[in-house]
């Protein structure tokens, strides 16, 4: 396979140590991040981890381009079976969280909104994130599919690369309402802010799965990493994040 590899990438692979493990992670784990990888670093003193954040699609096409990632962990169970199928990854995917969507604003002295209130003419643009490689935008289009909103609200629709720009988009006021992962509304100066939970029987299950990747195969620090994620450690981490445990745990 030919290995292409953007200049952001190769500054990684070069300046990353030998030991040290790089996870890629969808950007909806923006914020448990550094706990988890603290959490981590703790249980397993000599360990350093490095964290590469982008939409789930664009991080699976990275790995299957040859980018120095040893953990793969996907907003969705999707991707983690594209690089399996491909043999770039030396496991199967494996479920560590759930996640869920919520419609935010921009305005923090309105109230909640519901997605019905999205056609109304005070709400000019609504951000979704890119449903073609962020699950989340995938989950978004689905759910405004089932409440017959998705073509009356295409000429509001504006679209980020990920589910993090997204969120940036409505903080900053780029857009006054967007469809975005619950997790990212922890932000400390956030708080306070209105959201409303998007009920999840309107899309399918934000189901998130990892795999090690096969450049982490050989890796101790990436199989050790893959088991703390399914630990109550990690579970507790993320549920403080608005993630929920995968059914059956």
């Amino acid at each position: 396979m030919r290995i292409f590899l953007t200049a952001s990438l190769l500054a990684l692979l070069l300046t990353t140590p030998a030991h040290a493990l790089t996870v890629a992670a969808a950007s909806s784990l923006r914020l448990a991040m550094p706990e988890l990888t603290h959490a981590f670093e703790q249980q397993y003193p000599d360990a350093s981890v490095r964290v590469v954040f982008g939409a789930s699609g664009k991080l699976a096409t990275q790995v299957l381009n040859g980018a120095p990632y040893d953990i793969f962990l996907s907003a969705d169970t999707g991707y983690p079976e594209r690089l399996a199928g491909m043999d770039a990854s030396a496991t199967d995917p494996q479920v560590y969280a759930v996640g869920r969507l919520v419609l935010w604003h921009h305005d923090p002295q309105r109230g909640a909104l519901t997605p019905p209130d999205l056609a109304g003419d005070d709400i000019r643009r609504i951000a979704i994130a890119q449903p073609r490689h962020a699950p989340y935008g995938k989950r978004a289009k689905e759910a405004l599919q089932a409440l017959d909103l998705w073509q009356p609200l295409q000429p509001k629709l504006v679209y980020g690369e990920n589910i993090g720009q997204t969120a940036a988009m409505v903080e900053s006021g780029a857009a006054d309402a967007g469809l975005i992962a619950w997790s990212l509304t922890f932000a400390p100066d956030l708080a306070g802010r209105k959201f409303t939970l998007i009920d999840d029987s309107l899309h399918q299950p934000l189901a998130m799965a990892m795999v090690v990747t096969e450049q982490g195969g050989s890796s101790e620090e990436a199989w050790r990493f893959r088991s703390f994620m399914v630990s109550e450690a990690a579970a507790a981490i993320l549920g403080r994040f608005g993630f929920e445990a995968p059914r059956g745990r």
